[in-house]
């Protein structure tokens, strides 16, 4: 039976791997479970899955837990060191990243450098520390096993090829809720309106991300360290249906694309059981149906964040850190009213421009870039924005209701 580590066990991704994991009883089991504050959530995760670690963000987190926790009490934990030892621990043969932000990074590069089986779905780890990390990956021999699906999907096309036979990459986007949307109308846009997601349900600063493209630009920098490509040989599509999740071009002109229902079971399970295949409890595609596919080129002016990321993956060292970084504290500013949607590009650019690009050795160093960064973005924003973009936005959101 392989124990697993979950690092995020009550974010969707947690929940579905949790899903996955009591499908096959006999295959696999929880060894610690880490989560954040959700303290009632993870005291019935304990209750039925029976962890020998649980860990949380911090101590007010751990005494609420302890009131909530029934016959079964695991060793209890809380903090970055005790998240760094779960993924650490000899008991644990894989360790699904799925902490969202810089919070899970350090426990998932030392899950990486012990050589284990890490299932990937926190983005910042390789956005952030890509370099280090691949370059545990290579000394370890650990499998870095991607769950997004569209880097879970690539990973399936690369299977039908050698890696020296690849033109390109293709990575689909969804366009998200402002594809349509004139750009000089994005000023006007709430955060309830950019929280409106067409295809997926996911948290918030992923649903704006989406909103923006710039999820899928950090999913380009994902792809460029996963699978060992320039920023060049891969290519962003939007593809409203969100049927094909990527696709890869072969020198001789085929195409390997994967599609499949959006469901992220699917993926974890894949990661889960590779090689292998395994039936998975997701819907089927009914190819009886009629359906149309859209595939449009992204308009790169309409959404900046995508061309700043590529632009920071050539540049390398720290960019993408800082990108992310500065993304971070806007998508913030913009879900609290203090800054209308189009200064999300504006502040990631103008914090790229203020921060010097280094290359960090160790991943102390990528987490103070990291503070710094939020520091410089939270000061552009003050600087530019101030009170006046918080009361224009309560303006607007007056207006629209």
């Amino acid at each position: 039976m392989t124990l697993l580590t979950l690092l995020g066990s009550t974010g969707s991704i947690g929940t579905s791997t949790l899903d996955v994991v009591r499908r096959w009883p006999e295959r696999f089991g929880i060894y610690a479970l880490v989560a954040g504050r959700n303290t009632e959530l993870l005291a019935r995760q304990i209750a039925e899955f029976r962890p020998q670690v649980v860990v949380v963000a911090d101590e007010t987190a751990l005494n609420d837990l302890r009131g909530r926790l029934g016959s079964h009490i695991p060793e209890l934990g809380f903090g970055a060191e005790a998240r760094v030892a779960a993924a650490r621990a000899h008991a644990a043969g894989f360790v699904m990243s799925a902490i969202v932000g810089v919070e899970g990074m350090e426990a998932t590069y030392e899950a990486v450098r012990l050589g284990k089986r890490v299932g990937l779905a926190n983005k910042e780890t390789l956005v952030a520390s890509g370099k280090l990390v691949i370059e545990a990956m290579r000394a370890s021999g650990s499998e870095l096993l991607p769950v997004d699906s569209e880097h879970n999907g690539a990973h399936q096309c690369f299977r039908a090829g050698r890696r020296d036979e690849v033109a390109k990459l293709i990575l689909t986007a969804s366009g998200g809720p402002f594809r349509k949307t004139p750009a000089e109308a994005l000023a006007k846009v709430t955060p309830e309106q950019a929280l409106n997601h067409p295809t997926w349900k996911m948290g918030p600063r992923i649903t704006i991300d989406s909103a923006t493209l710039m999820n899928k630009g950090f999913e380009v920098i994902e792809a460029c360290w996963l699978f060992d490509l320039p920023p060049k040989q891969v290519e962003v599509v939007v593809h409203p249906q969100s049927k094909v999740h990527a696709m890869v071009e072969y020198t001789d002109g085929s195409i390997i694309a994967q599609v499949s229902a959006t469901d992220m079971r699917m993926p974890i399970q894949y990661a889960l059981t590779y090689p292998e295949r395994a039936d998975a409890p997701v819907p089927r595609l009914d190819w009886s149906e009629s359906a149309t596919w859209n595939f449009e080129a992204p308009d790169f002016k309409q959404f900046p964040l995508l061309k700043l990321a590529y632009e920071a993956q050539e540049t390398g060292g720290s960019a993408t850190c800082t990108l992310n970084a500065a993304d971070e504290i806007a998508v913030d500013a913009f879900l609290a009213g203090h800054i209308p949607f189009p200064a999300i590009a504006a502040t990631v650019a103008e914090t790229l421009d203020r921060i010097p690009t280094r290359e960090p050795r160790t991943i102390a160093e990528v987490l103070e870039i990291d503070r710094a960064s939020r520091e410089a973005a939270r000061r552009v924003i003050e600087a530019r924005w101030g009170n006046k973009a918080a009361t224009e936005a309560v303006l607007i959101g007056k207006t629209r209701a």
